[in-house]
């Protein structure tokens, strides 16, 4: 994830030769006597949270205040340098409670989120709105030829201006009060809409009490039904959930169609139920307060503001993008539907196709043209067989070992811990994290309990890095066994994980992720390249009984279906994307109604009726809670790259060719955000990329 202002000043701070400090109760407030320093899970209470954060904020305000109070001019070291290493213990407890509210939250600590959420809004704005702080930052920006800084340290002092700038640190006192006011209040409405959303998700059930409703679910799905029944005294029922793995398996499978449309009905509507729970009054809000803080700080829409440090510079150029990806899309998506259709009609039903209809025959229609379906495949997709697959790809390309632990602390049993090593030598800590429950919000992500860097003396500060998955969990009788899109959703985040691991930079705000929204997405998407490809499928997908490797015949099967409901899945993806953009480019800060908008968008763009987006308004955590507005566009605009820089490695007849690593690593992984996006690329690849090759890996052109 791209690192915002806040995160910067949050960075990582290792003092040496510091006086011991006396030990508390509280961990936050002590050196973790842990191996690798990973935070002492089983010892943090959530009484300790607020606290640490109150000490946090309250020390780096000491340290901001000694930035500005030094006597000498301001220099690169005094002024930047000094505020990227400030707010110690604020990252350090940041770190901890942001990455346990999203993969292992209760009550207890959404409360302490909505309780933080003014106070660190109110943190972040004394520091960004400083404007003594920022004329000696200013005062840096413009004198920066006199310091001999490198290109690392240059990139560093310009984002550092640039963030303040964009943060309204050059607003006058009576507009700085207005964008304090607006920075409040969307905060807080962001840490609702998620945790409204997790209760959405939570709050439905589909129980089946009789055994032919359960007709064509494979064995797996109606096991883990039965054990979610019975975990919820439910015993002799069916328990189905929105959890995606849950709900697709069923929406694949399941001969009921009434019941299908129930459980699908239940997700798409999340959030958008008049309850307590209803997201549409807070997305409307949400939009409104974004529009009047571009404005404020001299932007036409909030797209405007959001791109311009990114690789698209402007909304018209991923409108542009995302217009002709649609247009070749859009064709392939009615064929589907049309195939779907004649099958109901050959099947004798009646009925229009429906979106809940729609994996129910493609599933038969893969059935049938490839005699291909999940349930075929997943045997050979035993979880921890996939994590090896990671692990093997990752050693053949950049030489990286990786050994499980069972001394390190961990924050949930589910979780697996990996130590990484190079030649011998430790790179970082790997944490895994894959099935879902009630305390884990929906998706897959890649965080870090602590971000790659060098401290303050200039010593290496190796990453602990986490991975989150939602992937189908195991039953009684079976292990977790995926589906081909589940695996290659753990080789993505794996991506994810390797910029981490990789990173190579001085400072933290430019290490590892922390690179432009539609660039980030590079290392994990081409990491699915390895996903099912030949030679790697023979090293980890082997049958979880017999130990069988693949077959070929299978293997085969899997590389003809690569391209197969291509159009649902680009379409559905871009539904989101383009509701998203047409979201964030408002130019005036209106009052909308969300059902009415929603629709205007997709009628201008002829979504069929048989497809819904990816993410609907009162569900879409990416753009109101999880960073990504005005870009969730970036997976597609990164496929362009991704697809481009693997065929760097097909190129040469070997997908692990060392020298294109190396090439990879050097320019792109260990980079971080030191450097500009496409000068990386073309560093690494040469050239700038096209949209054919992005366009040929969906089997659109």
């Amino acid at each position: 994830m791209k690192k915002t202002l806040f995160v910067m000043f949050l960075s990582i701070l290792a003092f040496t030769g510091c006086k011991k400090k006396e030990k508390s109760d509280n961990p936050f407030f002590n050196e973790y006597e842990t191996p690798f320093g990973v935070p002492p899970f089983e010892q943090i209470k959530a009484a300790h949270y607020m606290p640490a954060y109150l000490k946090g904020m309250e020390e780096e305000q000491k340290e901001i205040k000694a930035i500005i109070n030094n006597p000498q001019s301001p220099t690169f070291n005094n002024t930047i340098k000094a505020l990227e290493y400030s707010g110690e213990l604020l990252n350090k407890v940041s770190r901890v409670f942001g990455s346990l509210n999203s993969a292992n939250t209760n009550d207890t600590l959404q409360k302490i989120n909505k309780e933080l959420s003014p106070l660190l809004s109110k943190h972040r704005d004394d520091i960004s709105l400083n404007d003594s702080l920022f004329q000696r930052i200013k005062s840096v920006y413009d004198n920066s030829d006199k310091f001999n800084l490198n290109e690392e340290e240059r990139k560093v002092l310009d984002n550092t201006y640039k963030n303040f700038v964009r943060s309204g640190a050059a607003l006058s006192p009576e507009d700085k009060g207005k964008l304090r006011k607006i920075n409040q209040e969307a905060s807080l409405l962001s840490v609702q809409f998620g945790q409204n959303l997790l209760a959405e998700t939570n709050g439905f059930q589909l129980v089946i009490d009789k055994k032919e409703d359960l007709s064509g679910l494979p064995e797996g799905a109606i096991t883990q039904a039965a054990t979610l029944a019975k975990n919820l005294k439910m015993e002799g029922k069916w328990v189905f959930t929105i959890q995606y793995p849950i709900m697709e398996q069923f929406l694949k499978y399941s001969d009921k169609r009434e019941l299908r449309q129930k459980l699908f009905t239940a997700y798409f509507m999340k959030g958008d139920n008049d309850n307590d729970h209803d997201n549409k009054t807070i997305i409307a809000r949400i939009a409104k307060l974004r529009v009047e803080r571009s404005h404020l700080l001299g932007y036409k829409s909030y797209a405007d503001f959001a791109l311009e440090r990114n690789m698209a510079k402007t909304p018209a150029k991923v409108f542009e993008f995302l217009s002709q990806v649609w247009a070749a899309a859009t064709p392939v998506a009615k064929a589907e539907a049309a195939a779907q259709q004649a099958m109901i009609y050959k099947e004798g039903g009646k009925f229009k196709l429906e979106p809940w209809d729609w994996w129910y025959y493609t599933e038969k229609i893969r059935k049938e043209k490839y005699d291909l379906s999940d349930e075929l495949t997943r045997p050979y997709f035993k979880i921890d067989n996939v994590i090896q697959g990671l692990f093997y790809v990752a050693n053949q390309l950049y030489g990286l070992e990786f050994s499980k632990r069972t001394d390190i602390p961990k924050y949930h049993p589910d979780v697996q811990t990996f130590e990484v090593k190079r030649n011998g030598n430790h790179v970082g800590i790997l944490l895994i994290d894959n099935y879902p429950r009630s305390s884990k919000r929906a998706g897959a992500w890649c965080g870090a309990f602590r971000g790659q860097s060098r401290d303050i003396n200039g010593k290496m500060v190796n990453p602990i890095v986490t991975m989150v998955t939602n992937s189908t969990p195991p039953t009684a009788d079976k292990p977790a066994l995926l589906t081909p899109d589940e695996a290659s959703t753990l080789f993505h985040e794996f991506g994810h994980a390797l910029h981490q691991l990789l990173s190579n930079s001085t400072y933290p705000s430019v290490s590892g992720t922390s690179v432009p929204r539609d660039f980030v997405e590079l290392p994990s998407q081409i990491m699915e390249h390895w996903t099912l490809e030949p030679e790697v499928l023979k090293v980890y997908a082997k049958h979880y009984l017999t130990g069988e490797v693949i077959p070929a015949e299978l293997v085969n099967k899997l590389d003809k279906s690569g391209k197969f409901n291509m159009g649902f899945t680009t379409i559905e993806y871009l539904a989101a994307a383009l509701l998203d953009m047409e979201y964030h480019s408002l130019t005036e800060p209106v009052d909308l109604d969300i059902h009415a908008f929603e629709k205007a968008a997709m009628d201008k763009y002829g979504l069929i009726p048989e497809i819904k987006p990816r993410y609907r308004s009162t569900y879409f955590n990416h753009i109101w809670s999880g960073g990504y507005s005005a870009g969730y566009y970036s997976y597609i605009w990164c496929e362009i790259l991704d697809a481009d820089a693997f065929q760097a490695f097909k190129e040469t007849g070997n997908i692990f060719n060392k020298e294109v690593a190396a090439k990879f690593e050097k320019e792109i992984l260990s980079k971080g955000g030191t450097r500009d996006a496409l000068e990386m690329y073309k560093a690494f690849r040469g050239k700038e990329p096209g949209i054919d090759a992005l366009l040929e890996n969906r089997g659109l052109k």
